[in-house]
């Protein structure tokens, strides 16, 4: 008897096509189409977050030139406090500036005018706009008052991208801040 037998064709032809499918399967990708809906969804998603994004950032640098306006107000008023003589805070939109500054200056014992207390501190790095120059003037008492004088409260304002904060001092240093 012949052990030798010829292998069936048919079982070969099987074998690579069980092969054939296997290999396919691990090849498939992703269509044209899906690919295209999925940067559609994309597209559309970021069309509507886009604008959120860019309020909320706007609204996020107005309220650090805000921050910065009552940080200023309050050290002032601390430090005429502390050193028992008046100090001021000025602040101004410079023309050569992009954004509003301020200058805090002193008045020592003994002295008739102040003088500036280190140099000019922008107010943020965005070109926020001031409502007017301000001056607020502390005594050692704490009272506060504005140069040009005005009645308590003193009232100036910031805005950037068409949102504005108004900043009221009383004439004794409470601050509160409206939007």
């Amino acid at each position: 008897m012949n052990t030798n037998i010829a292998p069936n064709r048919n079982t070969a032809v099987n074998t690579n096509t069980a092969k054939h499918v296997v290999s396919r399967r691990f090849q498939r990708g992703t269509t044209m189409i899906e690919l295209t809906m999925v940067l559609l969804i994309a597209g559309i998603t970021a069309g509507f977050a886009l604008p959120i994004v860019q309020t909320t950032v706007n609204k996020y640098q107005l309220k650090g030139a805000v921050a910065n306006a009552t940080w200023a107000i309050q050290s002032t008023r601390f430090q005429a406090l502390m050193e028992g003589y008046p100090y001021q805070v000025t602040f101004s939109q410079s023309a050569s500036s992009v954004s509003p500054s301020y200058q805090i200056a002193s008045e020592p014992t003994g002295t008739s005018t102040y003088s500036n207390v280190g140099s000019s501190v922008p107010m943020s790095g965005k070109p926020v706009a001031l409502g007017a120059t301000t001056v607020f003037q502390f005594q050692p008492n704490g009272t506060v008052a504005t140069s040009p004088a005005s009645s308590a409260p003193y009232t100036f304002t910031i805005s950037y991208q068409g949102t504005t904060e108004t900043i009221t001092v009383s004439n004794y240093g409470n601050i509160d801040v409206n939007p």
